[in-house]
């Protein structure tokens, strides 16, 4: 039976719930279960986040979501499908377009404004946490643990450890994981999330509201999210193989490096047969543009 509601995991389905004009108050209301009060947001406006590079040479940062609220706040939230290597070095790269766009000509005495990098990501980044803890959040600290900088925060959310069933959930956080969670399953919507906010995400992902573009496009961006997730998972169940044969930790590493390259490049010549860009292919898949094109 096909499903009633789109993928949340998919950058279609992403954009469509969280990065639409018609659904920012969406975005809102999720985002300000996660913000301090002195950060709440009451107004959103989207940005182009290609903008944001000046590294045209280089390979551009492209986030899933930019925008700012009315004091002029920066958000970055993203969905990250699988786990790539260097997870943290990329989200803390990513939050320096926004800081650096904030330069000014002529005398300027660096005042900046806060950042947040909001990370939903549907894979376990850190196998060593307590498995009930699926909020991490992140500030820059000194040796005492007093917070050093106030006005840069990472806060990553990991979907797998968020495992409440529909009795447990509290807090309106918890029910906006479990609505992404599980949204895609959903035959009707349930009880618990029959409010008005929430009515408003189903009706946005009810995949019977789409027109013929959406529903290619739709369709599209989920089998380029089955493949990411099947390279990925082909990759670990190689590295593992591969490791227990050496018998040291060192060959698992390896072996999933090797799985993940191998994987990697044969969907980039799948992507490349049908007729995708070379900034797509490098988004999904992590080659660079030389790699590209060599293939």
């Amino acid at each position: 039976m096909k499903a009633r509601y789109i993928n949340p995991y998919t950058d279609f389905g992403f954009k469509k719930l969280f990065g639409e004009e018609a659904n920012k108050d969406l975005l809102i209301d999720f985002l300000n279960q996660l913000l301090p009060d002195e950060h709440k947001i009451v107004e959103l406006s989207f940005k182009n986040p290609e903008q944001l590079s000046d590294l045209q040479t280089e390979r551009r940062a492209i986030f899933d979501i930019h925008c700012e609220n009315e004091k002029g706040d920066k958000f970055i939230v993203e969905m990250q499908k699988a786990k790539i290597k260097f997870f943290k070095d990329r989200a803390v790269f990513y939050t320096t377009f926004p800081i650096r766009e904030q330069a000014e000509k002529g005398d300027w005495d660096f005042n900046l404004k806060p950042i947040y990098c909001v990370a939903i990501v549907d894979f376990k980044f850190d196998d060593e946490r307590d498995e009930k803890h699926y909020v991490s959040d992140v500030q820059l600290k000194d040796q005492s643990c007093r917070v050093f900088y106030n006005k840069l925060r990472y806060i990553f959310i990991e979907m797998p450890r968020f495992n409440k069933k529909e009795n447990e959930l509290k807090t309106r956080f918890d029910k906006w994981l479990y609505f992404l969670k599980h949204l895609e399953d959903f035959e009707e919507i349930p009880a618990i999330l029959n409010e008005e906010l929430f009515v408003k995400g189903f009706d946005a992902a009810e995949i019977a509201n789409f027109d013929n573009k959406q529903m290619a496009e739709y369709e599209d961006s989920l089998k380029i999210y089955r493949d990411l997730k099947g390279v990925v998972d082909t990759s670990f169940d190689e590295g593992e193989k591969i490791g227990i044969e050496k018998g040291e930790k060192i060959g698992i590493e390896k072996g999933i490096a090797e799985g993940e390259k191998k994987r990697a490049k044969e969907m980039a010549v799948v992507m490349k047969r049908e007729g995708e860009t070379i900034e797509k292919i490098s988004k999904y898949t992590y080659l660079s543009r030389e790699e590209i094109e060599k293939l």
